[in-house]
């Protein structure tokens, strides 16, 4: 498999993923993040399989990424279900997508990723004839090999609430919630954070930021459908550590190679369009410029 680029940490790869995947040592990844393509009702040229074909489409991937990942590893993946074509009704094929795959993987948690900034979708159903309200949540899935897969929230702690400060400095006064939780003293205890929800809000607003700068100055067409860089920054952050491998077999810009090096773990990736990859690229120049390093532009 060619070697599109690659980096201190990392390698991205040009071509399909199931080559890769295939290459690759058993149990040798540890994590598996990714968005493979949507099943869309419009065929994108960024590669996506209809809803009716999805299932049957992606199941050789996952016996792959089982397969690669080591037994405390994880498989993490964003992913929307379309609308039924000419209804305002969902279509089932991730849910039956998903009882599949756990045929084989166990379901730790769902992250649902909450975009304040999306358009209005169905715009038919939503905008103009308003019987729906704006779909503005992903599911994010996670998968893994094994009951008990490595993860720590510690690593993804955020900072606590002026209510929770204040608690710290006043104390605590023990009480019962109408719930009939206590509240007792350990509540005093500063762990250093709180620990996030499973609600992630994150607006994918970026419009000029300097892969699409680099991207426009170099006459490529940037890839549509990005992750926002704090979505998998926390991805990584929670079930990984430095040194890590992280893989991202459907990478399009490479957001994810790009916060893994960021967070010094080592990647690789693979995607199929060449000119989202020459895209790609440009990403790792702040990274490099930084840490004195290179990036080996190898076709």
């Amino acid at each position: 498999m060619p070697v599109a680029y690659e980096t201190e940490l990392g390698r991205c790869y040009h071509g399909d993923a199931r080559q890769v995947l295939a290459e690759l040592p058993a149990e040798s990844v540890d994590l598996v993040l990714t968005s493979p393509p949507y099943a869309l009702r419009r065929k994108k040229r960024y590669g996506n399989a209809d809803a009716t074909d999805y299932k049957e489409w992606f199941l050789p991937f996952a016996a792959q990424i089982h397969r690669v990942l080591k037994p405390t590893g994880s498989f993490v993946f964003e992913i929307a279900p379309p609308w039924e074509r000419g209804t305002g009704t969902r279509s089932l094929f991730l849910y039956e997508l998903i009882l599949e795959l756990c045929r084989t993987f166990h379901l730790c948690q769902e992250f649902y990723w909450y975009n304040p900034a999306r358009l209005p979708t169905p715009a038919e159903y939503v905008t103009v004839r308003r019987t729906r309200v704006k779909d503005a949540v992903h599911v994010v899935w996670w998968l893994s090999k094994t009951t008990n897969p490595r993860a720590d929230n510690r690593r993804v702690l955020r900072p606590y609430s002026n209510s929770m400060a204040r608690l710290f400095r006043e104390g605590v006064r023990p009480a019962l919630r109408p719930s009939r939780h206590r509240i007792s003293a350990s509540f005093e205890r500063d762990h250093g954070g709180a620990i996030p929800p499973n609600l992630l809000e994150i607006p994918n607003t970026t419009s000029n930021d300097p892969y699409l700068h680099a991207c426009k100055q170099a006459g490529l067409e940037p890839h549509p459908a990005r992750f926002p860089e704090a979505l998998p920054d926390f991805v990584i952050r929670l079930l990984t550590e430095p040194g890590d491998y992280v893989l991202d077999p459907f990478a399009g810009s490479n957001v994810t190679g790009y916060v893994a090096e960021r967070l010094r773990r080592r990647w690789l990736a693979c995607e199929q369009e060449i000119e989202y990859i020459k895209g790609s690229r440009y990403r790792f120049e702040t990274i490099m410029e930084s840490t004195a390093g290179n990036i080996a532009f190898v076709n």
